[in-house]
């Protein structure tokens, strides 16, 4: 899938296959490119990178690489053990002074909430500590016939739809029509419909309902319990 593929459907929706067209292949690209930026601030786990990230030694606040939207996991530390993550304010609570004790090969990870491109680690790193992390990544910049390597041809429809409404928001040919409403709004439900279906491949249950907890009086193998 490229931004020219988006870009076929886009012309044919907006009634612009003909030349000279109303938006230039430039105008929809810079679309393309927008609608990329803003599904990754709606859904970063679409964007995201597992990769080995270097640390600041000698401080438990550490920062994501440049480009990095927000922290999604981190594994491990690169040959060596686990780091798992354990919430910041418990461990205040049971070890207030953690932040001030000596650098270490770090066994627990932290997220920052006010800061999704920050994290804490325990014990901070020594010198040349690096771990293997995922995190969510601002796309690139697309060429017209460029390859969209984030996104699978699945999410043609999405693109397709977010690239409609930005068209069709700056055309005051059709802004009272509704239309630039219309794909806003089937933009965001796709957004909204793609993470709840994670529900259905990415949980234990896969989407089944849990039991119902058993109570006297139920029936179980034809028997009242």
């Amino acid at each position: 899938m490229t931004p020219a593929d988006v870009i076929v459907e886009v012309r044919k929706l907006i009634q612009d296959t003909l030349a000279p067209y109303r938006y230039s292949d430039t105008d929809l690209l810079g679309y393309v490119n927008q609608v990329l930026k803003r599904v990754a601030l709606f859904r970063p786990d679409l964007f995201g990178s597992i990769t080995t990230v270097s640390t600041t030694a000698d401080t438990p606040i550490q920062t994501l690489p440049s480009g990095a939207i927000r922290l999604i996991d981190i594994f491990q530390v690169v040959g060596g053990n686990a780091v798992t993550e354990v919430d910041r304010e418990t461990l205040s609570r049971t070890l207030p002074g953690w932040m001030a004790e000596a650098s270490g090969t770090p066994v627990n990870f932290m997220r920052h909430i006010k800061n999704p491109e920050q994290y804490f680690l325990y014990p901070k790193p020594t010198s040349g500590v690096e771990l293997l992390v995922e995190y969510a990544k601002s796309p690139s910049a697309y060429t017209i016939n460029q390859a969209i390597s984030e996104l699978t041809d699945a999410y043609l429809p999405l693109l397709i739809d977010g690239t409609v409404w930005m068209a069709e928001s700056i055309d005051s040919e059709y802004v009272t029509s509704g239309r630039a409403a219309l794909f806003q709004k089937s933009f965001a439900d796709q957004l909204v419909a793609t993470l709840q279906n994670r529900q259905l491949t990415d949980t234990k249950q896969a989407g089944m309902k849990p039991r119902r907890p058993q109570s006297r009086g139920d029936v179980v193998g034809g028997e009242v319990i």
